[in-house]
């Protein structure tokens, strides 16, 4: 069918203001742009303010693309060593300082507790109160026993339990596991679930010091006899980058050192004095007790042993389940029982973590 111009204009004109949205198909389609990037057209064309907005407007480019990767998950293993793992404090505050947070936390023994703490938030207060321990406090908190162990372990967790928040494990934002050993099987034990504290107290029960903890129907001590350094457990529970703490490294070349008591009474003033020694020197006054000072008692054997015992099984197991980043504090000159001397080995751990950091941040 023909029509004249007149029909045809006027039904064109109907036809557009009758339509609800009218955009011209030549119109480029709107471009989004990201908060806080300059489009090009938009910058200075040349001069020193041309680079400088060039270079922000890659900077907030480059940012946008590393936020969208995937953050590696940082483990850390701390290890055994009784009274040396308050190193394990001054190592956490390194990392902190040069901002790295681990995501995953594990510990054996004396590392389970500062990993409780430091999961539960309550590493500042742990810390305070380590410092301000002198060796009469640390003896005080000894419960005597001859059954299991010298030391029930009561009267120094109950202190803990009632200064310390106790959370279930399962509740913590990160992601924490204990090592514990089955006493009757030699199993390595992973506690993690229920209380943190029932965790802590099972992989810190130094086995002929403390008595062992009862589980159902097992007996838990130390994880320290099975893995010093819990690196496999890190690895296992999702670490991409894991830094070992290692405080046995040095043990083996520090010279045995003789008993206080037969220096004579002026050694037992001296503040790098163990308390092993203290106590020591004590029952041998007791029990007027002479002694070669020449041969080591039985604490020096036992605290011999299991350093040799432990610097040999985490040599084994750090070559078997290597980690990314050794931190390997020098605290030989510490005691098994030297509480008292956390300043020292807080400071240590400090000073042997900044060594690492450069090699770490280049991993991250």
């Amino acid at each position: 069918m023909q029509c004249d111009c007149a029909t045809y204009h006027f039904w064109k004109q109907r036809i557009v203001s009758q339509s609800p949205q009218c955009v011209s198909p030549r119109a480029p389609p709107a471009r989004v742009r990201p908060r806080g990037v300059l489009l090009r057209h938009e910058l200075p064309k040349r001069g020193r303010p041309y680079n400088r907005s060039l270079q922000a407007a890659r900077a907030s480019r480059n940012n946008t693309q590393l936020n969208t990767k995937n953050k590696l998950r940082i483990g850390i293993a701390l290890g055994s060593g009784s009274a040396r793992g308050w190193s394990h404090i001054g190592v956490i505050r390194a990392l902190e300082r040069n901002g790295i947070v681990p995501d995953i936390v594990c510990g054996t023994s004396i590392g389970a507790l500062v990993g409780a703490a430091l999961v539960c938030d309550e590493l500042t207060h742990l810390e305070d109160w380590v410092r301000s321990l002198d060796w009469q406090k640390v003896v005080s908190y000894f419960d005597l026993t001859m059954s299991g162990g010298l030391i029930k372990g009561e009267k120094l967790f109950d202190f803990l339990r009632d200064n310390f928040q106790d959370r279930d494990i399962e509740s913590l934002d990160r992601i924490f596991g204990a090592v514990a050993t089955d006493l009757g099987s030699g199993r390595e034990i992973w506690c993690r679930n229920g209380s943190i504290f029932d965790a802590v107290r099972a992989s810190a029960s130094l086995p002929g010091l403390f008595t062992p903890v009862e589980d159902d129907d097992r007996l838990l001590i130390d994880g320290g006899l099975v893995n010093p350094v819990p690196v496999s457990m890190c690895r296992e529970l999702g670490a991409e980058i894991v830094i070992a703490v290692d405080l046995n490294a040095d043990l083996l070349d520090k010279q045995h050192s003789h008993l206080a008591a037969a220096a004579g009474p002026e050694a037992l003033d001296a503040s790098n004095t163990s308390v092993v020694d203290r106590i020591q020197a004590k029952i041998a006054d007791v029990l007027s007790f002479d002694r070669n000072d020449q041969t080591p008692s039985v604490f020096d054997v036992m605290a011999a042993s299991i350093n040799i015992m432990q610097v040999q099984l985490t040599r084994s197991r750090l070559a078997a389940d290597p980690a990314d980043v050794v931190i390997t504090p020098r605290l030989s000159h510490l005691a098994l029982l030297d509480f008292h001397r956390a300043s020292d080995a807080i400071a240590e751990g400090e000073r042997a973590t900044q060594q690492v950091v450069t090699e770490l941040q280049s991993l991250l």
